[in-house]
């Protein structure tokens, strides 16, 4: 049986880190994540503050006592606000090229190659060691990563500023795989990024502070999102821009993806410097004790990692986590693309998340009142079906958008019904969502609560990208279409297409492959929800010596 250290594991995992979905509409993101897992990070450097290092001295018992205002320490909270901004922007960007993408008719194989880009934060648990371990002490230990991931963000958007356009506008299509390797590594950064500034975040604020982190986290990477998201979709879009911002129409918008890159890079590279050169990650505060940073090795953190998947409770739990939401991904990872492919204007339907921020703010409030007792998962399986159905009303709305479309755009009460549609989906994506963050909670090992959560967190982030990736991969290959005006002719291929085209004839959809999906997926899901949801109801009559580690009581 494997053993853990619990006097070196609190010290390691004293922050945690988090996982991105994005589009419409989306499924749960790192933004949200991350509350549960710095919630966790902030009872771990609570109980490091009530260990006996508090009373080496009477001053330290004295700064202790002292309670500290936010004010003392208002520009600490506004640098991370600011950093969890930066954060946010080139995932918003990221999440804004799949529309861009679509509107140029790339197809949906390439539009699943583009979906690794969002892999990376939920893949961090990987890599998060190494950004603990590895350090230059005499610059900081979350600026030696900090610092030299921001200035290669900000190079990659200068880069990307100058290249971009020639990526999405080459001969034969937009060059797909270039863009993914360049977004896949901006997302790389980024995750890095958040790995150093939830460690930092944890030890830049006092104790009496150290709740302000999570909401500089959740607030900061929201409006980072929707700057290099909603805001530069409606600024990039010429209608858009003509009809509220212009008083004499143009045919672009307002920005270009080209300039809106070299903004944002000159602005990486700009405040990376103000931050190498002006803060001190080692500075002593006034009136405020230094508290100590230790290290766990790398290797015995992927040794814990190890040993928490295999315990058997742990192990089914995330077997079905893995496999939960197969019968959500046709509707989250397709319908916002075919709206944009039905002729949806892709601001307008990045807009429509700007009325949504309330519902998503209120939203785990509310559900939380019902996953706070020792039964969350109870919630999960009522609101599993419900997400279900609503996957099968999206396919009724993408069948139903070309009808309603009119020379000038869509009516009005059409974005109210899709709107409608998004809220209710919301409801149900939240539901699920509060009552696995829950349960994680609950379950996780109080000794290891950071790693614990962040290995339950990374397997539910998985969980959700691997299906939305195939969903994306299968859509062409489900769909049915046939030459005609062009006899002998077929569709089968991209080179059958043109030689259908070059006889005079059109490849008619006679059968799209997202309707096939959409019902095929409906149909997983309520098998997963009838056999193996009530599993995953059984797994809270476990006790919790099921889900507890083996403790060594002291250094070997």
């Amino acid at each position: 049986m494997e053993h853990c250290n619990h006097n070196v594991i609190t010290q390691k995992n004293g922050r945690q880190r988090k996982k991105v979905v994005v589009g419409l509409p989306h499924s749960e993101s790192p933004k949200d994540t991350e509350r549960t897992e710095m919630f966790i990070s902030e009872m771990v450097v609570d109980r490091q503050l009530d260990s006996p290092i508090v009373e080496s001295d009477s001053e330290d018992r004295i700064h202790l006592r002292v309670h500290r205002g936010i004010r003392t320490e208002l520009g600490n909270v506004l640098l991370l606000l600011f950093l969890y901004v930066l954060q946010g922007i080139p995932l918003g960007l990221a999440g804004s090229i799949p529309l861009i993408l679509q509107s140029k008719n790339v197809s949906y194989k390439d539009q699943a190659v583009f979906s690794f880009v969002f892999w990376p934060f939920s893949l961090k648990l990987l890599w998060a060691p190494l950004v603990d371990a590895l350090y230059w002490n005499k610059f900081g230990r979350r600026k030696s990563w900090l610092v030299p991931t921001q200035y290669l963000l900000g190079l990659f958007m200068l880069y990307l500023s100058v290249r971009v356009d020639s990526l999405l506008q080459s001969e034969g299509g937009p060059n797909v795989v270039a863009l993914t390797s360049v977004f896949f590594m901006l997302a790389f950064l980024a995750a890095t990024q958040d790995i150093a500034v939830d460690g930092w975040a944890l030890t830049m604020l006092s104790r009496e502070n150290v709740g302000y982190a999570s909401t500089c986290n959740s607030v900061g990477q929201t409006a980072g999102y929707f700057l290099g998201n909603v805001l530069f979709l409606a600024l990039e879009s010429a209608d858009f821009c003509n009809k509220y911002l212009r008083l004499e129409p143009k045919p672009t918008g307002i920005v270009t993806l080209a300039n809106f890159l070299f903004f944002w890079g000159v602005v990486f590279l700009v405040s990376t410097t103000l931050v190498a050169i002006l803060k001190s990650e080692n500075e002593r505060s006034e009136g405020r004790r230094k508290d100590p940073e230790e290290t766990q090795g790398v290797f015995q953190t992927y040794k814990l990692l190890f040993t928490i998947i295999n315990m058997p409770a742990v192990f089914t739990y995330c077997a079905l986590l893995l496999t939960a939401k197969i019968g959500f991904s046709a509707a989250d990872a397709v319908t916002g693309l075919k709206l944009v492919e039905a002729g949806v204007p892709k601001a307008q339907l990045a807009l429509l998340a700007v009325p949504m921020v309330p519902l998503q703010i209120l939203l785990p409030v509310l559900i939380s009142k019902y996953t706070a007792g020792p039964r969350p998962l109870d919630i999960f399986y009522k609101a599993f079906p419900l997400r279900l159905i609503i996957g099968l009303e999206f396919a009724l709305l993408v069948a139903w958008t070309p009808s309603v479309r009119q020379e000038e755009g869509f009516p009005v009460y059409y974005y109210g019904v899709v709107l409608l549609s998004y809220a209710v989906h919301q409801v149900a994506l939240y539901s699920m969502y509060v009552a696995g963050m829950a349960f994680n909670a609950k379950v996780s090992d109080p000794l290891i609560g950071g790693t614990y959560m962040t290995l339950l967190n990374t397997v539910t982030n998985l969980g959700g990208n691997w299906p939305s990736t195939l969903a994306l991969w299968l859509v062409d290959s489900l769909t049915w279409k046939e030459c005609q005006g062009a006899v002998g002719q077929t569709c089968a291929s991209p080179e059958a297409v043109g030689l259908c085209v070059k006889e005079g004839g059109a490849c008619v959809t006679t059968l799209d492959g997202y309707y096939v999906e959409s019902v095929v997926c409906v149909l997983i899901g309520f098998a997963w929800w009838v056999w193996l949801g009530q599993k995953m109801k059984k797994l809270q009559e476990h006790s919790p010596a099921a889900w507890r580690c083996r403790v060594v009581t002291g250094y070997d």
